[in-house]
Order: C-alpha cells, then sequence, then structure tokens
C-alpha cells in the first residue's frame, strides 16, 4: 500500500507511539479498579501485570523480527494459521479490543476534565466530551504520519515527567506511608489478586500497537522488538511508582470510592489544589495523546486485514485511502462504545477480548511456528498458562458482580466468529 511509507518511524517515534497508548488509559483509568478487586496491596498487582507482560511480549517480539509489517499480528497470526477464520477472528478481536481501549481512555479523558468543575464521573457530560475526543483523534489522524510520530513524541515525554514528578513527590510527602495497606478487608480471595493481573495487562497491551507499525518503523528486524522491551520497561516503572504514590496519599476506601479519577484525588492530600490542576493536566494530555496513538496503530492494523480480505470493505463513497477509511470506521464504534458503557465494563470487555486473543496467538507460535521464529517454547507454555489462569479468575470474578459483560463479551466473540466465517467462504 502506498501510504506505507518505509523508514517513516524512528525508533524513538515507535517507543512513543507505544508509552503513548499505554499511558493513555491504564494508569489513569484503572488504578481504582485495580485496588478494587486487589485490596490492600495492590500496587503489587502491577508488578504481577508486568511480569506476565514480559513473557506474553516474548512471542511479538520473536514475531516481530521474523514478520514486520503494517499488519502487526494481523501477518503473525496469517502465518501461524493460514488466511483462516481463526486467524481472521483474532486479528479482528484485537482490533475490537484497540477500539475499546480508545473508548476507555475517552471517557477516562473527560472524567479527569470534569474534576477540575467537581463534576461527578456519572454526569451526562462524560459520554459527550469523550465523544468530542474521538472527533479530534480522527483530525489528528488524517495528518501525516511524521506529524503523528512528533505529536505522540512529545506528548509521551510531557506525561511520563509529568506522571514521574506525581508519583515522587506523592511518595516524598507522605514519607513513604502506604495508608491504604493499613486496612484490613477481609473478603479479598485469591481469585480477586489474579483478576486485578488482567486489568493490568490492558494498561500494558498497547505495546502491541508498534507491531502494527512494522512496516513503517527504521530497521524493524530490530527495532521493533526494542521498542516494545523499551516502552514497556519504561511504562512498568511508572505504574509501580504510581501505584505506590496513590496508596501512600489514600486509604483503600478512598481509591474505591474515586475509582475512576484515583490519580486526581490522590493529588488532593498531597498536593492541594495546585496538584489537582497539575495531575488533571498530565491526565488530558495522556489520555489525548493515547487516543490518537491507538486510532493510528488499529487503521494501520484493520486497513492491512482488508488488502489481505480477511476482513469487507465499503468505500460508500468516502474520499481518501483505505486507511483513512479505517479511521473512520473505527472513530465511530469508539463513539458507540463511549456512549454505550461505563469505565469499568469497558475495561472488562477490552480485558477479555485481549486475552483470549493473546492466547490465540501464543497456541499459533507454540504448534506452527516455534522453528520458523527461533522460539524458545517454555517461554510461549509459561505465558499461555499465565494468561488461562488470569482469564478464568477475571471471568469467575465477573461471574459473581456483572454477568452482563461475560455475556456481551460471549456474543461478541461469536458475531465476529461467524461474520468471518460468512466472508471468508463469500470470497
Amino acid at each position: 500500500m502506498e501510504e506505507y511509507k518505509k523508514n517513516s518511524l524512528t525508533l524513538t517515534g515507535a517507543i512513543g507511539l507505544g508509552t503513548g497508548v499505554m499511558i493513555g488509559a491504564g494508569i489513569f483509568a484503572l488504578m481504582g479498579q485495580v485496588a478494587e478487586l486487589a485490596g490492600t496491596f495492590f500496587p503489587f498487582t502491577f508488578i504481577v501485570g508486568a511480569i506476565v507482560t514480559a513473557f506474553s511480549a516474548y512471542s511479538y517480539i520473536k514475531m516481530s523480527n521474523a514478520f514486520p509489517s503494517a499488519g502487526g499480528i494481523a501477518i503473525f497470526l496469517v502465518n501461524a494459521y493460514g488466511k483462516s477464520t481463526i486467524a481472521a477472528t483474532a486479528s479482528l478481536s484485537m482490533a475490537i479490543s484497540m477500539v475499546i481501549n480508545q473508548s476507555l481512555v475517552a471517557r477516562t479523558f473527560a472524567v479527569y476534565t470534569l474534576q477540575l468543575f467537581n463534576v461527578k464521573s456519572e454526569n451526562f457530560l462524560v459520554p459527550v466530551i469523550g465523544v468530542a475526543l474521538l472527533a479530534f483523534a480522527f483530525v489528528m489522524n488524517i495528518s501525516r504520519n511524521r506529524f503523528i510520530e512528533v505529536f505522540s513524541s512529545i506528548t509521551s515525554l510531557l506525561k511520563i515527567g509529568g506522571i514521574a514528578v506525581f508519583a515522587i513527590v506523592g511518595l516524598w510527602i507522605s514519607n513513604f506511608s502506604f495508608d491504604s495497606m493499613k486496612e484490613s478487608v477481609p473478603d479479598q480471595t485469591i481469585s480477586g489478586y489474579v483478576a486485578a493481573v488482567a486489568l493490568t495487562l490492558i494498561a500494558f497491551k498497547g505495546f502491541t500497537t508498534i507491531t502494527n507499525s512494522g512496516s513503517e518503523i527504521i530497521d524493524p528486524h530490530r527495532n521493533v522488538g526494542r521498542a516494545i522491551i523499551i516502552s514497556t520497561s519504561i511504562v512498568a516503572v511508572i505504574y509501580i511508582l504510581v501505584a505506590w504514590a496513590v496508596a501512600s496519599n489514600l486509604s483503600l476506601g478512598e481509591i474505591i470510592q474515586a475509582r475512576d479519577f484515583a490519580l486526581a484525588e490522590a493529588a488532593r492530600p498531597a498536593f492541594g489544589n495546585y496538584g489537582l490542576w497539575f495531575t488533571v493536566s498530565i491526565a488530558i494530555i495522556a489520555t489525548v495523546s493515547g487516543v490518537v496513538a491507538s486510532v493510528f496503530a488499529v487503521s494501520r492494523m484493520t486497513a492491512m486485514l482488508t488488502d489481505m480480505k480477511l476482513i469487507p470493505h465499503r468505500h460508500f463513497k468516502m474520499p481518501g485511502s483505505i486507511q483513512k477509511h479505517m479511521v473512520v470506521y473505527m472513530i465511530v464504534i469508539a463513539m458507540i462504545l463511549t456512549i454505550s458503557f461505563d469505565l469499568s465494563r469497558i475495561a472488562s470487555l477490552g480485558a477479555i477480548l485481549y486475552l483470549v486473543m493473546d492466547i490465540i496467538v501464543h497456541w499459533g507460535v507454540l504448534r506452527h511456528l516455534l522453528d520458523k521464529i527461533k522460539a524458545n517454547p517454555y517461554i510461549v507454555i509459561t505465558a499461555i498458562v499465565f494468561d488461562v489462569v488470569v482469564l478464568s479468575a477475571f471471568l469467575w470474578v465477573k461471574a459473581t458482580t456483572d454477568i452482563f459483560v461475560i455475556v456481551a463479551s460471549f456474543i461478541m466473540m461469536l458475531l465476529i466468529f461467524f461474520a468471518e466465517k460468512f466472508f471468508l467462504k463469500s470470497i
């Protein structure tokens, strides 16, 4: 495709895209939800999530080294399963999980922005502002790649620096008191701890977006893997520091009560009103850059899926390239999700779809690609076991607290599967 320009993304730009997507939603939207599931020692959940992510990233790095492409995960799956229903279903599931992430980021942007005006997260303005952000992301993504790279790199540096300041100063002011860890929560369960890891994986999964720019990154056989390792390492350190900063400034009850805007709430005792403005400003920068980077990546992936004839496409008389059309489709779906679901359900849907897709990827590597990409089978098997355990615990917890999420996820995956099966038979 002519819009994929070889060597148009540097290693720094790729790292910016990865950190942009990860920090855009995970640290701001999921902190309170992780604390609600994991309880007293929730900061350690992010350490476990980083370990699970490291094993998961191994397969993607090995495949990126072997098959760098703008199609990213779609190319990996086709190499593992051929142009089959399972490859198409998993590829589209990944794309949809990325769109779900965009709606998560959009609502997070709205919730944090409204904290400046002391407006509750249940207010009707949340989806309105979220949709406005998605419209802005659309405008950004019809710009040139170089502009998006520069924008993502600059905003990534700003938010990394800002969040690091928040974490370090918050820990310093609180004298590392870790108030939330002093609370006793008698109804905590092992399944709750493990289920919380599923949400942290959503906070880390942005590294997969780097694979979707494989044909554009300079020296992709080396730099795609490097970008994944560097971006996930940076984000892991930031997540752990911020989680401890929140735990040191708020009790567990306060974190759970303010679960949709835990960082903003933690800024009040640590920094006062100025700290609130500072934290919300960083949240705005992080979420804006996060949704822009995510739309950029998923539009590339779905355009490649169209080229590979794995998903249908209609121009509807729109001008421009297929990739620009996919930006329109993905933004519209994200807007619908932003209006229809709250932050908790959006995060849960994304977690389930991502984990199912991730298991399919690792299984494809284990069964079909070990020799070709020179992967260590024991690492891949470990990644599968981690995913299965985490997904099982998450489904168990949701079955007892919000069965709607499981039903919605199941229906969504069934629709994707049968739609792909019908489409592939028709071509």
